[in-house]
């Protein structure tokens, strides 16, 4: 115990007799200004954030004689919007001033002719899905370039695991278009036999919450949205399918039913509701039996491909021997209704697929209730890509140039 008592007495008089050591004051951050986006063409509403600036002062941003003012936070903070001004030079200064503090940083001019190609006005909407979904800007800028306008309607995929997108909904509405949301009630992955995706599971209600959530999301985010619930459903190659997954007739539309009311109830009335079947083949469920009712539909869709020889059992057909029959059931059953072509591609084997690109074009923009063709540009059974070859490319994008205003 003495010892310990020594050693305590020893530490507190080398305690007292050494100096302090100074701790160095942390250095304030310099103020720094940073631009989202960065370049675009004059016009560009860009925002202006900054750090670093002394607390709560008052400033302005100025870019050439566009000027905005804003106050820092007390940890001098703050973000504002300007609109960027033509200039005679590509790179324009923003500049950040409050007293004696400042920040700039550099604004690149993007010449017009150097943009892509905006979503044309043309009564027949252009509109395209990629491997990537609605997110894949770059490829739907590649789409564009190769269409010579962009998609107006960017379709996408989301099935019953995964939350509402809304952050996909925004990069597309950024890009001026709409989006076609296909919700599917299954797992991906999973195979058609999937019993807890069982079509009298979704209308006893077992998937509610679920759709509630999707309901409200999509009702608080407000813009139009398409949504095709279970599309295609008079195939069997999903577990949505009468023809599958122990379902019978009448599921589909109790289902489809129940869908729509909990989602709208749940506050989502800016949805345009899409029914979409599959072109009508030998084996296919009737449509009578899957049609929800023009209550229930604010839109109706096909699907369809010319397979061409790509697989055993497909031939060369073109645009009208594969969309006629459909297209006159889907104005039989739903009088008065806008209809949507919401998947197509040709394969480039059996035929022209450059010539079968002007025939789809000039055959669905000759008809006045069919009011948008979505290209399917994916490289999956078959290559359907607009430039599966440069012709293909070609064709398609004169042909749209072509169409009627």
């Amino acid at each position: 115990m003495r010892s310990f008592r020594f050693i305590l007495l020893v530490l507190a008089a080398v305690s007292f007799v050494l100096p302090a050591i100074a701790v160095p004051a942390q250095a304030a951050p310099a103020p720094a200004i940073s631009l989202s986006p960065a370049s675009g063409p004059a016009g560009t509403t860009v925002t202006v954030t900054g750090t670093g600036f002394p607390k709560k002062s008052a400033g302005t941003v100025s870019a050439g004689p566009a000027t905005a003012g804003f106050t820092a936070t007390g940890a001098g903070y703050f973000a504002v919007q300007l609109i960027v001004p033509d200039s005679g030079t590509p790179l324009i200064q923003v500049q950040a001033v409050t007293g004696t503090t400042s920040a700039s940083a550099t604004f690149t001019l993007t010449p017009a002719s150097a943009l892509p190609p905006r979503p044309s006005a043309a009564r027949l909407r252009f509109g395209a899905g990629t491997p990537g979904g609605a997110a894949a800007t770059a490829e739907l800028d590649a789409v564009a370039t190769l269409a010579g306008e962009a998609p107006s309607i960017v379709l996408s995929y989301k099935d019953f695991k995964q939350a509402p997108p809304l952050s996909e909904l925004d990069s597309v509405r950024a890009r001026g278009a709409l989006t076609l949301l296909t919700w599917e009630p299954w797992t991906w992955g999973g195979g058609t036999s999937q019993p807890a995706f069982a079509l009298d599971r979704i209308s006893a209600g077992d998937f509610d919450a679920y759709l509630r959530q999707w309901g409200q999301a999509l009702g608080a985010w407000g813009h139009p949205v398409m949504l095709r619930f279970g599309h295609e459903m008079n195939g069997d190659w999903y577990p949505w399918s009468e023809q599958t997954n122990s379902n019978g007739p009448g599921d589909y539309v109790a289902a489809w039913r129940h869908v729509h009311d909990t989602v709208t109830a749940a506050g989502a009335t800016n949805v345009t509701w899409v029914w979409n079947p599959n072109v009508p083949y030998a084996g296919a469920t009737g449509l009578g039996g899957l049609y929800p009712g023009a209550a229930y539909v604010d839109a109706v869709a096909l699907d369809g491909y010319n397979w061409g020889t790509a697989a055993s059992w497909s031939t060369w057909v073109s645009p009208a021997e594969l969309f006629s029959d459909g297209l006159a059931q889907l104005r039989a059953l739903a009088p008065g209704k806008e209809i949507i072509i919401a998947e197509t591609s040709s394969a480039e084997q059996g035929g022209s697929k450059a010539a079968w690109n002007t025939s789809l074009i000039s055959y669905l923009a000759a008809q006045a209730d069919i009011t948008a063709v979505i290209w399917f540009n994916f490289n999956k059974e078959a290559d359907w890509r607009i430039n599966s070859t440069a012709a293909s490319a070609e064709a398609l994008r004169s042909a749209l140039a072509a169409r009627l205003p």
